[in-house]
């Protein structure tokens, strides 16, 4: 029996011919892959195949990212050819996060700072700190890292933070860490960093505007909060 591959498929279950002719926001995640990889196996097509892959994951493509060459040849049909197409095409899906995310836009809510960070730092196993260095218009002047972690802390210094403010003529800040654990709650440790950020810039008159813990799909503020 031969590989049911995309040409042997009726023309609308064609994600190719589709994509073409209804444009690519159309096609599900798994018609995507499909694309990617090409030919099923001998008892399901490319799309059963990647909507398998895909329901080992909870159908999460950040999930789906992490998964290595080795786990992803375990599956029927996938060799190290297609597993590294589908490596390669999220990899590159994910620098294109970043590259917006290092574009300089204005902040006008918590969600902007959630968006802009999110890429960076909300998909990684460990923690970090990074600060937004803002304009009078609440222009991203600059962000940087001030300092990485382990799984569950990060030791930040305060007075390199304000260096690089008082460096850029910063009139305000917005600090970002991220927590790998997915839990939003701030910890005693996290409202004690963040009121002696309030208060170094207090007397600097640079203004901390929100402090937000970021995860994969969500995120807390401190100014929504009211605990700033």
């Amino acid at each position: 029996m031969k590989k049911l591959t995309i040409k042997n498929w009726a023309l609308d279950d064609r994600p190719r011919e589709k994509l073409l002719e209804k444009g690519k926001n159309v096609l599900s995640d798994a018609e995507l892959i499909a694309i990617l990889i090409g030919s099923g196996n001998r008892t399901e097509s490319a799309v059963a195949l990647s909507k398998r892959i895909l329901q080992s994951v909870d159908y999460n493509i950040n999930a789906l990212a992490k998964l290595s060459v080795e786990k992803l040849i375990a599956f029927n049909g996938i060799g190290e050819a297609k597993a590294i197409a589908i490596i390669t095409a999220l990899e590159l899906g994910q620098r294109r996060q970043f590259e917006i995310a290092l574009e300089k836009p204005k902040i006008t809510c918590s969600k902007d700072g959630f968006n802009l960070m999110q890429p960076i730092i909300g998909n990684i196993g460990h923690e970090e700190f990074w600060v937004l260095f803002l304009n009078n218009s609440n222009k991203v002047l600059a962000k940087d890292q001030i300092s990485k972690g382990g799984l569950t802390a990060t030791v930040v210094d305060i007075r390199l933070l304000f260096k690089r403010a008082l460096e850029l003529a910063s009139v305000g800040i917005i600090v970002c860490h991220n927590h790998p654990s997915e839990k939003l709650e701030p910890s005693n440790a996290d409202e004690q960093l963040t009121q002696k950020i309030k208060q170094a810039g207090i007397t600097l008159d640079i203004k901390l505007l929100d402090h937000l813990i970021i995860t994969e799909k969500a995120y807390f503020s401190f100014a929504d909060e009211g605990l700033l």
